[in-house]
């Protein structure tokens, strides 16, 4: 039986593995995993492994709505133009060991999806033949193919459930800190969390830990406010959670300067991406007017990213900026000019079906955007929508890149055959410090991340967050055979972490009785309201949307104070039941995230990310000193960052990239 509020029950449990997250990534390691196991078995090692979710794994995560494309999908493409491609819309910064490493695993992925059951849009003629039997794809773009995607999750959880067992799977727990061994201060020794259904805390011992927990949303104050607060692009229960739990436990981080600002629908925050690759639509200012052909002059500004055939997406949104900067907003997407050009070859029956087709576009993965549509009566084909870039995310799997430093792949350069023209270019070794024997583990011992938590590395998506996390099961199998004797040791008692989960019930219960109104005390604070301060300070400090992402030095030391008297209060918080002490920990988490933001933007003292963001008083790329990762290992004990460069390594030749 459960205890209740103030007392839970605690459950301890020692394992091998365990995976911490329900998304793609996890699902990707869930699926994998079994085989490895079987084979450790077979040499007399039987390992155990869990995985804990702090949601449920058939609508967990980024793909939890739904999607309406596989964005990354090679097929006919090479790895090599992939890691370009990647490294050009990250404006030159990333590590080609992983993102080539990738591109050459990341199709076996999506032949699984499709052999689980996801509808793959085919070329004509190609209607029925599986993709791995040589079926066309009907792409949106060279990386993107077109799915019928709303029980995506599904399907993938469904298969991820079955590889591991349902045995082996704990849902509604949120893990909360990682613990050290008590004998090696870098490395891993297990987890605690609660559950946010019952009133139980979980201690969990383990040799290896993959934390795939998502990226961050909501420490920026969004744009949709009122009753449409909780309407954001990236999924809300996204809290950080990778970022934060590494740092406590002195993982190195990677490009937490980095964010992105999606370009969406107003409002609903519906995707864009079919309507500007499939349906061929094109974004006009107020009056009509092209913007990408009528600002391209600004291109020129940032050096040589501006001169590439095709402009990163914080560039496009720089342009895009550049219009509502001088009045010539609002933006649209122009569809009625789309489809009609689209209508001029189709038959009837061929017209009613792509409108059908831009309706599923929203109903696959943003429904909340077709009733936007309804609710102000936009027909596609008749009246053009706003555009607006949204407040910023962070992430590692979308086009973002901040994250974890992971070690990469040892065997980079072997590809010799037809199929790799540019072998020649990639190196037989990394650069140092690039890897450290097993793939997708960070600089904690034991410690593994994937999809969101890998840094220096976007563009995954989906189907690359489900293919890094089959590559780090490997590896995490690999690793606890070549530590089978190793006996981890948490380096905190129990009953005190107990007590650091519960603290903001501890101030609930104290204190609950000192006022007439529960939310009004002296001695204690919402998780709500802490949430609006911390999303108040970055919006307005740290570059957010109502400086029209724009900061300097002294906006940060501002922000640097304000977040330190945050902290202070956050010791305050309050948590009168589960859901809020799952606030709590949110807001924890998402707190130490946003600082790590700030302390890297403050650090790099150049505008890497123009469309992003901006330093105003560094408005400019600076090639010559800042072309590097910067890096920062948290200190838990005194609460300083450090941050620091890492020198960066083009591994694939970048000159095809510009004219």
């Amino acid at each position: 039986m459960a205890g209740e509020l103030g007392h839970p029950e605690i459950v301890e449990e020692a394992l091998d593995i365990l995976i911490i997250g329900g998304g793609m990534g996890a699902c990707g390691a869930a699926y994998e995993i079994g085989p490895w196991l079987e084979a450790a078995k077979a040499r007399g090692v039987d390992l155990k492994v869990k995985l804990v979710d702090k949601a449920a794994m058939d609508r967990s995560g980024a793909v939890a709505q739904g999607l309406s494309a596989i964005n990354t999908y090679l097929g006919e493409n090479d790895p090599a133009d992939y890691a370009r491609m990647v490294s050009n819309d990250l404006m030159g910064i990333t590590r080609d060991d992983l993102t080539y490493d990738l591109g050459r695993h990341v199709d076996d992925s999506v032949h699984l999806f499709e052999e689980w059951g996801l509808p793959i849009w085919k070329q004509p003629g190609d209607e029925g033949k599986p993709l791995i039997k040589g079926g066309k794809p009907v792409r949106s773009g060279k990386w993107q193919i077109m799915i019928n995607g709303e029980s995506y999750k599904w399907i993938v959880a469904e298969a991820a459930k079955k590889g591991l067992g349902t045995e082996r799977i704990r849902e509604h727990v949120f893990i909360v800190k990682l613990v050290n061994d008590k004998h090696d201060k870098n490395r891993i020794a297990g987890a605690v969390g609660f559950s946010v259904r019952e009133h139980k805390v979980y201690v969990y011992t383990c040799k290896a830990c993959l934390l795939v927990a998502g990226g961050c949303v909501n420490i920026f104050r969004p744009r949709s406010v009122g009753e449409g607060i909780g309407r954001a692009w990236y999924p809300v229960w996204n809290a950080g959670s990778t970022y934060a739990m590494a740092a406590e436990a002195g993982a190195e981080l990677t490009m937490m300067e980095n964010r992105f600002v999606p370009v969406r629908f107003k409002d609903g925050y519906g995707p864009v991406g079919a309507w500007f690759l499939l349906f061929k639509a094109k974004a006009t200012n107020a009056y009509g007017e092209v913007y990408m052909e009528t600002n391209r002059k600004l291109l020129d500004d940032f050096p040589p990213y501006g001169q590439a055939k095709v402009p990163a997406a914080c560039l496009r949104n720089h342009l895009m900026m550049q219009e509502i900067r001088e009045g010539r907003g609002p933006i649209y997407m122009d569809t009625v000019t789309a489809l009609g050009r689209l209508s001029e070859t189709m038959t009837p029956r061929e017209i009613k079906h792509l409108e059908a087709e831009a309706w599923e576009d929203f109903l696959d993965m943003c429904v909340a955007q077709a009733g936007v549509w309804a609710g102000e009566n936009i027909e596609p084909q008749k009246k053009n929508s706003e555009l607006m870039p949204t407040e910023p995310y962070l992430l590692g799997s979308h086009s973002g890149c901040c994250g974890i430093w992971v070690s990469g792949p040892e065997d980079l350069g072997a590809p010799t055959d037809e199929e790799h023209p540019d072998h020649d270019k990639i190196p037989d070794h990394l650069p140092s410090g690039w890897s450290w024997g097993y793939r997708g583990m960070t600089t904690v011992t034991g410690l593994f991340t994937a999809a969101d938590g890998v840094g220096a590395s976007g563009h995954k998506f989906s189907s690359g967050s489900h293919a890094e996390g089959r590559i780090a099961a490997k590896a995490m199998v690999k690793f606890c055979m070549d530590h089978k004797d190793h006996r981890p040791e948490l380096d905190t008692p129990v009953a005190q972490l107990v007590e650091e989960i519960y603290k903001p019930v501890r101030n609930y219960l104290a204190h609950k009785d000192d006022t007439t109104a529960i939310d009004v005390n002296p001695h204690y604070i919402t998780p709500k309201m802490l949430q609006l301060r911390l999303q108040k300070i970055m919006d307005e400090y740290v570059a957010g949307v109502s400086t029209m992402y724009q900061t300097n030095a002294k906006m940060m030391q501002v922000a640097e104070t304000k977040l330190e008297m945050l902290k202070e209060d956050a010791e305050k918080m309050r948590a009168k039941d589960l859901h809020e002490l799952l606030r709590a920990w949110e807001n924890h988490h998402r707190i130490l995230a946003a600082e790590a933001h700030m302390k890297h933007i403050q650090f790099r003292e150049e505008t890497r990310y123009p469309g992003y963001y901006y330093r105003m008083d560094f408005n400019f790329i600076d090639e010559e000193n800042w072309k590097c990762f910067v890096n920062s290992i948290y200190d838990k004990e005194t609460g300083i960052w450090t941050c620091f460069k890492r020198a960066h390594v083009d591994l694939v030749d970048k000159s095809k990239l510009f004219k």
